[in-house]
């Protein structure tokens, strides 16, 4: 199938999407798109451009030689108020699931991650570092030095735990991953209701 520019660079912005946090270099590009690495890269600077002069909500950045698509800087207090606005103030089944794999396999990437789930975790992800429950913890020793994810000292307040050490035994789980029950445990921490931020403030009191 032959494309023109703009199918190209549509397919480049897809595939950045796709990628996520990890991002894409020339070279991976290229190769997915079948074209000459110097021409990727002109149009990627040509996207950029046009992101910028278009006033898009989302721009390109260039991190450790792989490109992202990232959301403005300047936008960040809106960010920080639809993350803790009270209707997105409890956790959502596929962020608690993607929450209590990291809190039991951490260190780890988002593509382990997604593939004990199953399903793509970005948006979940996002949720759970927003609300300063998960943070970036290192870089794996991989193609692409992927994001390596851990829990946070506010995920510790926020199940009410003094250290990583008072997690729910998963030991015995057979298959070695469990993750209905890893999360039916982490959820009863809770007591079978999620506290909100707002309770917290109020613990804090």
């Amino acid at each position: 199938m032959t494309l023109n520019i703009q199918q190209t660079k549509s397919v480049i912005e897809g595939l950045l999407f796709a990628s996520g946090d990890e991002g894409l270099d020339i070279k991976q590009l290229a190769e997915v798109l079948e074209l000459d690495a110097y021409l990727v890269k002109d149009m990627i600077q040509d996207m950029r451009k046009d992101f910028k002069r278009k006033g898009r909500g989302i721009q390109i950045v260039e991190v450790a030689g792989s490109y992202q698509l990232t959301t403005l800087a300047e936008h960040a207090p809106y960010f920080e108020r639809l993350a803790y606005t009270p209707s997105r103030s409890s956790l959502s089944q596929a962020a608690l699931e993607t929450l209590s794999i990291i809190a039991y396999k951490q260190p780890i990437t988002r593509v382990e991650i997604e593939e004990i789930r199953g399903v793509k975790c970005d948006r979940a992800l996002q949720t759970l570092m927003a609300k300063d429950l998960i943070e970036e913890v290192g870089r794996a020793e991989a193609v692409g030095r992927p994001i390596l994810y851990g829990t946070s000292k506010q995920f510790l307040e926020y199940f009410g735990l003094n250290s990583l050490q008072e997690l729910p035994d998963s030991t015995s789980f057979q298959a070695g991953i469990d993750l209905e029950e890893e999360t039916r445990m982490l959820f009863d921490r809770l007591d079978g209701q999620q506290m909100t931020f707002e309770d917290m403030k109020k613990e804090d009191m």
